[in-house]
């Protein structure tokens, strides 16, 4: 059994260029044994190969490699869903959904599954081979309905949930531009102000020998500062993040970096909510879909973003082995609102723990709009009011000088 697993994956891959029935090209790639082996099963997908060379793993899975966006899965699944609910057989599905999509990426991979799919995998499977595209819980939803013969309603089902996670990063995006333009403008005009205007007040006041007053005098200083050394002032901040984000590569800087997501002020409030939503949504549609609990769980954490939840779900997932409730762990570890863990342990009670999982999932939706809206509404006033003080300031420092020059001459 070993020595098997060990040639599965010694294996080597051929890249191959085919022509099929309709004159299409296909260029894809296959692990096989051999390459009388690949051209054997393309003649059997009734594919005339024109090329074929063996390749290296990493050069076969960089084929593989790219993203599509978020919208072009949502109407991928949409059109999967209507085309199965119609009767169509899967592998037409494939092939039609390949030939209109105008995604490059999105393109060439339901090229790769339809031809997975007709050498045998199944659908799972072969979206289990090109995780750029497809995550865990698509993959896994997938499966359960291919296990349940309910493809079109799984598919459904999938396509309203991405549509409603791409509608709320919608929403997010909108909501915080204007606070990011109104930052932007306030960062540009302060570096106006310090770069070119303060620097013409300097010159007057020095040609006039004026006494300038601590605070116009530290102005002033920062100003020069800011012209001599702009650069260090960038490499600083580029410094800065590489730091952070090199940290925030490393387990102990993940944790810690999430876990400050979650309890900082105002902004952590945000977070929470946000993964609750998120968390509610996914467990209770895996659950709806017919995926194990234990593995919906997994998959819920794995897909949450945030290190220190994922930790929490991974004790709860252990905590259930031992024949604990549901709700015990996730309130004992002292993340979740007493309101997810009360709601939780009702739908274990009465047996509709998806449908409780969809309530809150729908409260904190809400939620999350509201904040945000609330935040936004905060924010753009603490900016104003935040320029009005800087400029102020600067203002103040500049005319102190200009009222000493005008008592002197009086």
């Amino acid at each position: 059994m070993g020595s098997r697993r060990t040639q599965v994956e010694t294996m080597p891959f051929y890249a191959y260029t085919a022509i099929d029935g309709s004159g299409r090209v296909v260029k894809s790639t296959m692990e096989a044994d051999s390459e009388q082996l690949v051209l054997s099963k393309l003649r059997d997908m009734s594919l005339h190969v024109t090329d074929i060379r063996q390749v290296r793993a990493a050069a076969a899975q960089k084929q593989a490699k790219g993203k599509i966006k978020p919208r072009s899965l949502v109407v991928f699944s949409r059109q999967f869903a209507t085309m199965v609910d119609a009767g169509i057989p899967l592998l037409r599905c494939l092939e039609i959904l390949s030939s209109q999509s105008k995604d490059p990426v999105l393109k060439q991979t339901l090229e790769t599954i339809a031809l997975d799919v007709k050498s045998g995998l199944s659908l799972a499977e072969a979206m289990a081979k090109h995780p750029n595209i497809f995550n865990k819980l698509y993959i896994n939803m997938i499966r359960a309905a291919e296990l349940g013969g309910i493809l079109d309603k799984i598919l459904d089902r999938l396509s309203g949930f991405l549509e409603y996670e791409a509608e709320v990063r919608g929403k997010i995006k909108s909501a915080m531009m204007y606070p990011t333009l109104v930052l932007v403008f306030s960062v540009v005009m302060l570096f106006a102000l310090f770069s070119f205007v303060l620097p013409k007040f300097k010159e007057i006041f020095n040609g006039m020998n004026v006494q300038l007053p601590p605070v116009t005098a530290a102005l002033f200083g920062f100003g020069d500062f800011m012209q001599a050394y702009w650069w260090m002032i960038l490499i600083a901040a580029a410094g800065a993040v590489f730091g952070i984000k090199m940290w925030s590569g490393t387990p102990t800087g993940r944790y810690r970096l999430d876990y400050l997501k979650l309890r900082a002020p105002i902004v952590g409030e945000l977070v929470l909510k946000l993964s609750v939503a998120r968390f509610s949504r996914t467990f209770g549609t895996l659950i709806s879909s017919g995926v194990p609990m234990l593995r919906s769980l997994e998959i819920v954490g794995e897909t949450l973003g945030n290190v220190v939840l994922a930790s929490a779900i991974d004790t709860t997932r252990t905590s259930i082995r031992e024949g604990q409730k549901l709700s015990q762990p996730l309130q004992a570890s002292g993340l979740f609102p007493s309101m997810v863990t009360c709601m939780i342990d009702v739908g274990e009670e009465s047996g509709r723990l998806s449908e409780m999982l969809t309530k809150v999932g729908d409260f904190y939706d809400a939620e999350v709009e509201t904040t945000i809206k609330g935040l936004t509404s905060m924010i753009e006033p603490m900016l104003i009011i935040f320029m009005g003080v800087v400029v102020g300031f600067i203002a103040v420092s500049v005319m102190t000088p200009v009222f000493t020059i005008v008592n002197s001459v009086d």
